[in-house]
């Protein structure tokens, strides 16, 4: 494999806030792909790895998360405007999507709003259909600390969650503290705008696509699962033995659905 064994980090400036992003190198097509929440573009490191050197895989850390500034506000326009700025600062389009949750319904909404942009899409157990109902499946988060003085009190002070948020957790600069990946509150105001009916954006694209679905997932049943791939010409739709978080439980399983797709463009 020719791709280096560290992905390179850099950064793009968007209205004086920072973009940062992963290039996982390579000379292989370009694929750019969208983490969920609580996640951030490094969660791609696996299935880059398993793609070789036929893609080159590009992952941003999403507003507010990772090493990305936080934002003032959470909004589907927003994260498109960031994500249509990153592809235009790298000169790529149109290119296959590959999204988490958060990432995969901005994902298709991208390809329904901007489809020069947009070649295929792989939407990892992102719903459609999300019912507006409290509290919502990321309330924990509102009694979660941002900072703490060590990672070790910030791992506890997350309690059942800390391992998990554990991950992505980076040192303050100056040596004043350790914070999560993203703010808590944000986390909420972003899932807050994921809520609701997004039938037309999934509905609003052509281009090929594969819907990886967990059997046992939290956020999209198998029943809807099934009435997005039927409805949309085009789709494919693969089930692994998995809850929501498909690439964490069956790497294995999403690397060789990812694969077969690609292959096929």
């Amino acid at each position: 494999m020719n791709r280096p064994q560290q992905p390179v980090r850099s950064e793009l400036t968007i209205d004086g806030r920072r973009l940062s992003y992963l290039d996982f190198g390579g000379a292989g097509r370009p694929l750019v792909a969208l983490h969920g929440h609580l996640s951030e573009g490094a969660s791609f490191a696996h299935l880059a790895d398993a793609l070789g050197d036929g893609w080159r895989v590009i992952a941003p850390d999403q507003r507010g998360h990772g090493d990305s500034d936080r934002a003032g506000a959470y909004t589907r326009a927003g994260y498109l405007a960031d994500l249509a700025a990153l592809l235009e600062h790298l000169g790529l389009g149109p290119v296959p999507l590959v999204g988490h949750s958060l990432g995969g319904i901005n994902a298709y909404h991208l390809a329904a709003e901007r489809p020069g942009l947009v070649s295929a899409l792989v939407n990892l157990d992102a719903p459609v259909d999300i019912p507006h109902r409290e509290p919502g499946p990321l309330a924990f988060l509102a009694r979660l600390p941002y900072t703490a003085p060590t990672r070790e009190e910030l791992v506890a002070a997350c309690g059942p969650v800390g391992p998990m948020l554990a991950l992505g957790m980076r040192p303050l600069p100056g040596g004043e503290g350790w914070r999560l990946s993203s703010h808590p509150l944000d986390t909420l105001d972003s899932e807050g705008h994921v809520r609701g009916d997004h039938w037309k954006q999934w509905l609003g694209s052509d281009c090929p696509a594969l819907l990886v679905n967990g059997r046992n997932s939290q956020a999209l049943p198998a029943e809807q699962a099934a009435a997005m791939a039927r409805r949309r010409p085009g789709t494919a739709c693969v089930t692994l033995e998995a809850d929501h978080f498909v690439q964490l439980q069956d790497p294995a399983g999403v690397e060789s659905a990812v694969r077969a797709f690609l292959a096929g463009l």
